[in-house]
């Protein structure tokens, strides 16, 4: 299994409990296209084929240009993402567990490369900004639309 990069200088591991179905949690998610109608830090985002492991996709967000590559996907359950963006290598793991009506959505994300080097401090604030505002847009949108 594929995971974060636990020696990167930036590191931020988030929850949130989603009360809708997984079904429901899942599809927003993993909807890439979609991506920006409901997570306004998303501008764009264009899947280049099957969501599968080995496809990429391309998202633009906070004024970077980035390449993902879909690293491993367990329909439902897990999807992990990566690639690298002005001179970062991201690793992104998400975990989606249904607990009754509930669905607990874990995210963690590691940071490597010059820039995370140069500015830890200020680039791990920001990451971890994104993650909670990633959350609560895909909570907001599973739980009430938008």
């Amino acid at each position: 299994m594929y995971a974060i990069d636990e020696n990167a200088p930036v590191i931020a591991r988030l929850s949130t409990v989603i009360n809708a179905p997984l079904k429901t949690v899942w599809q927003l998610h993993t909807d890439i296209g979609a991506w920006a109608t409901w997570n306004t830090d998303v501008d764009q985002s264009v899947l280049d084929g099957p969501l599968t492991p080995g496809t990429s996709f391309t998202w633009k967000t906070h004024g970077l240009d980035i390449t993902s590559t879909v690293h491993e996907l367990i329909p439902g359950e897990r999807i992990v993402w990566g690639g690298p963006a002005g001179g970062i290598t991201g690793i992104h793991v998400w975990t989606f567990e249904q607990t009754g009506d509930q669905v607990t959505v874990h995210t963690e994300e590691s940071w490597s490369g010059a820039p995370v080097d140069a500015a830890p401090e200020e680039l791990g604030r920001a990451l971890h900004q994104s993650l909670e505002n990633w959350l609560a847009a895909l909570k907001s949108q599973a739980e009430h639309g938008m």
